[in-house]
């Protein structure tokens, strides 16, 4: 499959939910970054702009956390996806929620790079998905994270569908 022909894993969530400022296809103000499997690792790759600044030549470490939280949660749904050997298009959708982020910074990590993230499911349940998740810049590892993520109960995508919200 050429790399065109790929969907990313946040290609596959429902409109309702595509709403979230570091993933979400349907924010035109967010970051919108795409995972995809690599193997069996998820890869995502940002480019920060110099606005994503902390101090000169440094990308800022929130924006570090986000990505490392919107590649998780999307790793979380491949994983939870592999785990019951269903397509990522099948119903009902398999969605998740961050429970708790935590993020270790190894090094400044410098603007003017693209950034790798790479994933991988530590713990897969019916409800949760602990991811680890590391984050380099020119093959350098700058910083790193765990997510565990929570599956968004099929009642709450439900009625987010419908419009009411949670």
């Amino acid at each position: 499959m050429s790399p065109e022909e790929r969907r990313a894993f946040q290609d596959y969530y429902p409109d309702s939910t595509k709403h979230c400022y570091g993933c979400g296809s349907r924010n035109p103000d967010g970051y919108r970054i795409q995972s995809f499997a690599e193997g069996d690792e998820a890869v995502c790759r940002f480019t920060p702009e110099p606005f994503h600044t902390a101090v000169p030549g440094a990308v800022y470490g929130g924006l570090i956390a986000s990505l490392i939280d919107c590649h998780g949660t999307g790793t979380a749904a491949w994983e939870a996806y592999r785990a019951v050997d269903r397509p990522m298009d099948s119903d009902p959708p398999l969605r998740f929620v961050t429970g708790s982020l935590r993020v270790s910074y190894r090094k400044p990590t410098p603007l003017g790079v693209e950034l790798v993230l790479r994933a991988r499911a530590t713990e897969v349940g019916d409800r949760k998905v602990r991811v680890a998740v590391q984050v380099e810049a020119g093959g350098v590892v700058t910083a790193e994270g765990e997510v565990v993520a929570v599956r968004i109960p099929e009642a709450w995508l439900a009625s987010l569908a419908s419009g009411s919200g949670p």
